[in-house]
């Protein structure tokens, strides 16, 4: 159900199955998730301005039903953008991540919803 998905503006080469791996892990990890229901997106190669340049830069969303709120946030950030820095060369201070916790109700799978499948 965690869904951790980044636009940037890096290329596609940089973006490695290796590191999809990784950001599936560390997100499975961060959240205390099954791994098998964690999905990463990263969309490469946008057209994207941060400050007036087109340095390496980006916007995320990590989305989860709960283990989100002000306190794991901070952890998670604290897990996300170093690993998006070293992997991607995205300076902390050039992305954005939006924590979306979603309700087990708004969240869909194997034709049903989570609301259903967790009780």
């Amino acid at each position: 159900m965690p869904h951790f998905r980044l636009e940037t503006n890096v290329p596609k080469s940089k973006v490695t199955p290796e590191l999809l791996k990784k950001l599936s892990a560390a997100v499975a990890k961060t959240l205390g998730k099954p791994e098998e229901y964690v999905v990463v997106t990263i969309v490469p190669d946008q057209l994207m301005a941060w400050g007036g340049d087109d340095k390496p830069c980006g916007t995320a969303t990590l989305m989860s039903i709960g283990c989100l709120g002000v306190e794991q946030n901070k952890k998670h950030a604290a897990v996300l953008y170093p690993l998006l820095k070293k992997e991607l060369g995205i300076p902390d201070d050039r992305l954005y991540i939006t924590f979306s916790d979603q309700s087990s109700s708004n969240v869909g799978y194997s034709g049903t919803t989570f609301q259903t499948l967790l009780g």
